[in-house]
């Protein structure tokens, strides 16, 4: 494992190979990713954001409790998501819905969480992802300790798990980062900083430099990324998650990105920041440079973007149908998913349910 401080500190400034005019950098390392990959990563931060969108008309009809919208953060999630192999796994907070639907989680299924149909509505072993954490942090704890216990057991695999920010202000979070160097887990903590924790402008939340000199004290390696960069994110996660798997312990990645809607759909965001800000942040953002990428590269044209936008508005119209036909699950359901197997105690409490219900029919 890596002790010296100096090669555990993140570079000073974040890592780019992308400009926001979309013009690739000659320092870009060769990345292996094809043209047809380049294509399907764009194909995905659209279907993203136009599911996101669909998602904050959901909650304002009234068919989902609340939405976090990850709307501005595409080129992080999708970035980092495409990155993982088959074997990882993923510990994601209630943001993440990118990361999750490029490992093949349905979207109706994240959805119906938010609509309270069901605890989570899809396998996490079907898919290598845990439910969202609706709590801050409290994942980290749990990425780190699926960690070390795949490395107790030799499994080849690294565990990816992740927080915005302000969830590094939690006392999870360092516990989890000291547990993670100390038993050099195979874990990549991934900070999405959005620039807010709710309300917190980041300069509020932390002295350090950056976020990522967070773990340097704790061991952790740092990296400093573009989040709005899916390039370079897509490298850096790579390499953090490659470190991880060779036994060279954790890693904290923290991608510089920005939140382009409230924290959720409960929110007032025009009470703590300026339009002009998210109108700065939006000549930056992740689809329109990787957009300019690609058509500079002949990879994307009017036709192919048009079709890609309107093969996305189909699945959300798909996924919306689904969500709003969605009734409650039976409420017998509840004791199935305690522990592994149903315990004789949660057998009785159900059976005893059951006839009370029967009863009262």
């Amino acid at each position: 494992m890596d002790v010296d401080p100096n090669v555990l500190l993140p570079p000073a400034e974040p890592i780019s190979f992308l400009s926001p005019d979309g013009e690739l950098s000659p320092d870009t390392p060769h990345l292996g990713i094809s043209d047809e990959q380049l294509i399907g990563m764009y194909r995905d931060m659209v279907r993203l954001r136009t599911l996101d969108m669909a998602s904050v008309a959901l909650q304002r009809q009234g068919q989902l409790g609340v939405w976090a919208s990850c709307r501005g953060q595409e080129g992080a999630q999708v970035g980092c998501g495409t990155a993982l192999s088959d074997g990882d796994w993923v510990f994601p907070a209630y943001r993440d819905h990118g990361v999750t639907m490029v490992r093949g989680v349905p979207f109706e299924s994240v959805l119906k969480q938010y609509k309270g149909v069901w605890h989570g509505c899809y396998d996490p072993y079907e898919y290598n992802v845990a439910s969202h954490s609706i709590p801050i942090s409290t994942q980290l704890l749990h990425a780190t300790g699926f960690a070390t216990a795949a490395k107790f057991n030799g499994e080849l695999t690294a565990v990816i798990t992740f927080t915005g920010e302000g969830g590094t202000s939690e006392g999870d979070f360092h516990e989890a980062v000291n547990f993670a160097a100390v038993y050099a887990a195979p874990v990549v903590f991934f900070i999405q900083n959005n620039q807010y924790a709710i309300s917190v402008p980041r300069e509020d939340q932390n002295a350090a430099p950056t976020i990522a000199h967070k773990g340097v004290g704790y061991g952790a390696k740092g990296f400093l990324v573009d989040g709005n960069d899916i390039i370079a994110t897509h490298h850096v996660t790579r390499v953090a998650l490659e470190r991880a798997r060779s036994g060279r312990g954790p890693s904290i990645i923290e991608a510089v990105t920005y939140r382009m809607q409230p924290h959720t759909t409960a929110d007032d965001d025009t009470r703590y920041r300026p339009s002009e800000e998210l109108e700065e942040w939006g000549e930056k953002g992740p689809i329109l440079r990787f957009d300019r990428f690609l058509r500079a590269r002949g990879l994307l044209d009017d036709e192919l973007a048009e079709q890609i936008a309107d093969e996305a508005q189909q699945e959300a119209l798909r996924v919306r149908e689904d969500v709003v036909a969605a009734g409650p699950a039976p409420v017998e359901k509840m004791f199935d998913s305690v522990f592994t197997g149903i315990t004789p105690q949660l057998e009785r409490q159900k059976a005893f349910l059951t006839s009370e219900l029967e009863v009262g029919e």
